[in-house]
């Protein structure tokens, strides 16, 4: 029997805090998407919590916004859905793009201000080599308050212990995050155990690494001290306001542990509920392509991106915004996976079989160091494209020589260059009249693991999910690709007719379809293997429209009152990764704290 993703096998926090001999505060289980979706209630008969600021979610932007409100002498609860804080980030690269004048920055002699800030993330004019623009679609009200705010947000995150790599600031990370000056800032792991590897990272690089876990531990840490009441596995199911289109948000209903809470915010509430991504339906609003053999979401097994804060606001009259940002293909928004023959083969997260959620991840994956010893196909079994080709690209500091800010040379000077990798992959067979580009796969033999010095066995690849196959031969490993997302059975004929047609390039040196640069290793030794290599769906960029105090607004253009957003959930805004979530969520929280 297969296990249900969202088990959490009986793990306790205390299990953990035993499991790594009590070295600092870890965790770990996944917080999942119970029956039905989030929505709008009426008023309880009775509350049976309240508070002047409540929180949805503890991530990169709830626990900012948990801090901020309480800092300005608001009560606040927070609560999470899963059986630990940190969300996303958590498990993240802990880069951290905050510019405009920090004072790491200074430290450096790097000359920056709001006013730099605001014009890099509002330059119409930046393109990337694929001709899709960085910054043209983003709302310039929510990048104001953002270049405002980046500062003064670097130093209220070491104020509440983060501590940064003491290095220059860089691009380490960095995507849509300006040409003018760089400003990516890496949060130490120190001593916290990764939620990923159940382990503390080695002590040579413990203040020189950068982690996820070095943001939000801290983060935790001082919002507990200020008084914050963070409670897990209590996942908000709706909003509560006065009316379902009219009136102040007033609360929110949760279930936790088959009850439901029903909690009063007397000031606001703060959506930060970490996105939109894993929601096969929601995303595809955006993207009709990602159809669900998109499974290995970013951030997943650990945090499950729902849209449930979306969902839940939308079903009281908020507006959705900002969606070119979710469909422009620039920076990490979607992936070529950095590791097949697993689920969740994100580039930059690997589980550990250490891991204390490992039986959720089920393999560490195999990172493909040379793709001349592999090919990809789809699932009609044919190549689609290079398999060396790489991913979208996304403009940061330097990345357009002489540059001048808002000048119609800066797209003129960019050299054309599509590298259409990952459209290829999402394209699916030509002609097929049903959505969806995957599975792909990545077919190689017994020689190719030898170069590669792959281990193709369990906890390596994921053979009981069926996401890694094997054969004697090339027809056999046909007729055995057979995973939940293979619609259709992969025509033998037609693997070994791509295989050969491929190893005939390698023979003459030239790939006659797809221009792969001299094809090296025929694809002849069994054992044959197929691992899933199906890309992976990384930002969230689009969500609720806010406005630049992070009030929620509707769809005729007025604010909901006492609702609050940023964070991934919020739309409008290109920038990838923690930058913005921990600037929305220090605004909302302080906007929810003074009952705007």
């Amino acid at each position: 029997m297969k296990r249900n993703p969202r088990d959490t096998g009986g793990l306790t926090r205390r299990d953990f805090l035993r499991t790594t001999a009590g070295a600092g505060a870890g965790a770990a289980t996944i917080g999942g998407i119970g029956a039905g979706e989030p929505t709008a209630q009426g008023r309880p008969t009775r509350w049976n919590r309240e508070a002047d600021v409540v929180v949805i979610g503890s991530g990169a932007a709830g626990l900012p916004a948990a801090i901020a409100a309480s800092e300005r002498g608001a009560s606040v609860i927070v609560v999470e859905a899963n059986f630990d804080v940190g969300g996303h980030a958590i498990v993240s690269g802990g880069n951290v793009a905050l510019g405009g004048g920090t004072s790491r920055q200074k430290k450096y002699g790097i000359v920056d201000s709001p006013d730099l800030v605001f014009s890099d993330l509002t330059d119409w004019s930046v393109v990337e080599p694929n001709g899709f623009p960085d910054y043209r679609y983003n709302d310039k009200e929510i990048i104001r308050a953002f270049a405002d705010h980046s500062a003064p947000t670097y130093e209220f995150l070491v104020a509440h212990g983060v501590i940064f790599v003491e290095k220059v600031p860089d691009n380490q990370g960095a995507g849509a995050a300006g040409n003018s000056a760089p400003r990516e800032n890496h949060a130490a792991p120190m001593d916290w155990p990764q939620i990923q590897t159940g382990k503390r990272v080695a002590a040579t690089i413990a203040s020189t690494g950068s982690s996820g876990i070095g943001l939000i531990r801290p983060l935790e840490a001082s919002a507990r001290k200020l008084g914050v009441e963070i409670l897990l596995k209590h996942r908000m199911t709706a909003l509560v306001r006065e009316h379902q289109y009219s009136g102040r948000v007033l609360g929110i209903a949760v279930t936790s542990e088959g009850r439901t809470v029903n909690i009063r915010a007397r000031k606001g509430v703060v959506i930060t509920s970490g996105g939109s991504s894993g929601n096969v339906s929601f995303r595809r609003m955006f993207d009709p392509r990602l159809t669900e053999e998109y499974c290995g979401v970013a951030g997943e097994p650990y945090s499950v991106q729902d849209a449930s804060g979306e969902l839940a606001a939308m079903s009281i009259g908020a507006s959705l915004w900002g969606g070119f940002n979710q469909t422009g293909e620039f920076g990490q928004i979607i992936t070529k996976p950095g590791r097949v023959g697993c689920q969740y083969g994100y580039v930059n997260l690997v589980w550990e079989p250490t891991s204390p959620i490992f039986h959720l991840a089920r393999a560490v994956g195999l990172a493909v160091r040379d793709y001349q010893d592999v090919i990809l196909i789809n699932k009609a079994g044919t190549r689609f494209y290079d398999e060396a080709k790489g991913q979208f690209s996304a403009n940061n500091y330097n990345a357009i020589k002489n540059y001048v800010p808002h000048s119609w040379r800066n797209a003129a000077n960019m050299k054309y260059n599509p590298a259409d990798y990952l459209n290829a992959a999402l394209a699916g067979v030509p002609g097929d009249a049903v959505n969806g580009g995957g599975p792909i796969w990545a077919i190689f033999d017994s020689e190719a693991v030898t170069r590669e010095n792959w281990t193709v066995a369990p906890p390596f690849v994921d053979t009981a999910a069926e996401f890694f196959f094997s054969a004697g031969s090339l027809e056999e490993l046909a007729t055995r690709i057979d995973n939940k997302y293979q619609r259709t059975p992969l025509p033998a004929a037609t693997l070994q007719s791509t295989v050969a047609r491929y190893n005939s390039f390698v023979d003459s040196g030239s790939d006659e379809d797809f221009g792969k640069p001299a094809p090296k290793y025929k694809i002849q030794t069994p054992p044959f293997y197929a691992a899933w290599a199906t890309p992976v769906i990384h930002d969230t960029r689009t969500g609720l429209r806010i406005n630049a105090k992070c009030e929620v607004v509707d769809m005729q253009g007025h604010v909901i009152p006492g609702l609050f957003c940023g964070g991934e959930s919020a739309g409008g805004f290109s920038l990838h990764g923690l930058a913005r979530c921990t600037v929305q969520g220090r605004i909302a929280g302080t906007s929810a704290a003074a009952g705007t």
